[in-house]
């Protein structure tokens, strides 16, 4: 079992590329979203869930959404996870995924790197809430179902 953790605000096209991905690859995937303090999201965690849920099409029945605070790794351990899954778009990504990474494993748990898809590697939730306040009646960067 797998656990992509994020705050997904919003839950992007990117995000949900990766999920598609992840899904193929484990048995079981969990999409987390991770309550952070230090962020100021625009929605509680329970409205951003609903919205990922929105987002996965039924026939992905093993892709589960949930949320929580705290550490990930005691999250992936205390659910019997084996990896956890982290997007990477940029050379700046990857260095703080690899802080990360090198942090998780030390408390017990691995990590792997998708690379974005190409068409994808702009998109942020940061440029989508960005999009999204200077074009509040234009197309939406997030999800597709």
């Amino acid at each position: 079992m797998a656990v992509y953790p994020g705050t997904f605000d919003p839950f992007t096209s990117g995000h949900r590329d990766l999920v598609a991905r992840a899904r193929v690859m484990f048995d079981r995937v969990i999409v987390l979203l991770a309550v952070n303090a230090d962020k100021q999201p625009t929605s509680e965690a329970t409205a951003r869930a609903g919205r990922v849920r929105e987002a996965m099409p039924a026939a992905w029945g093993n892709v589960e959404v949930d949320t929580s605070t705290g550490l990930t790794t005691a999250y992936c351990l205390r659910r019997g996870a084996t990896v956890i899954v982290r997007g990477v778009r940029t050379a700046a990504d990857f260095r703080y995924e690899y802080q990360l990474a090198a942090m998780n494993e030390r408390l017990g748990m691995q990590t792997i790197w998708v690379p974005s898809r190409p068409h994808l590697a702009a998109t942020s939730s940061t440029v989508a809430r960005a999009y999204r306040s200077a074009q509040p009646a234009g197309p939406s960067l997030n999800a597709e179902k």
